[in-house]
């Protein structure tokens, strides 16, 4: 049997995730927006705030967890990339906005997902 890439993998996590934040009300603005500073997995407008969405699927945590692997690099790279999401959208910059984690562990029926609404601030960079 053969096994999937990462991206594969990513692009499945992702795509669950969507899916997941839609049946929660979720309208999905942008799927993997990408610029010169970084990409965002997903952005969606929800309950009046715009929200940036970084997904991490984990296998297990040998490597640590998947909101561990949200450094601070990781964090700016995000903000910077939203910053330029909001310069390029102005209709959505009056809007408050919010990054969010979401994350996935495998399925053994269906798929772990945990939703961690403003898993980080962006007040240093944004």
């Amino acid at each position: 049997m053969r096994q999937k890439s990462t991206t594969a993998i990513g692009r499945w996590a992702e795509q669950q995730v969507a899916i997941y934040l839609q049946t929660r009300g979720m309208n999905l603005v942008v799927q993997n927006y990408r610029c010169r500073e970084g990409e965002i997995d997903l952005i969606g407008f929800h309950e009046d705030t715009l929200i940036f969405v970084e997904v991490r699927y984990r296998k297990d945590d040998f490597y640590g967890t998947g909101a561990e692997s949200i450094d601070s690099r990781k964090q700016k790279r995000i903000f910077m990339t939203a910053q330029h999401f909001l310069q390029q959208h102005p209709q959505w910059q009056n809007f408050p906005c919010r990054f969010d984690a979401v994350l996935v562990s495998p399925p053994k029926t269906a798929p772990q997902i945990d939703w961690l609404r403003d898993a980080f601030q962006g007040d240093d960079f944004i």
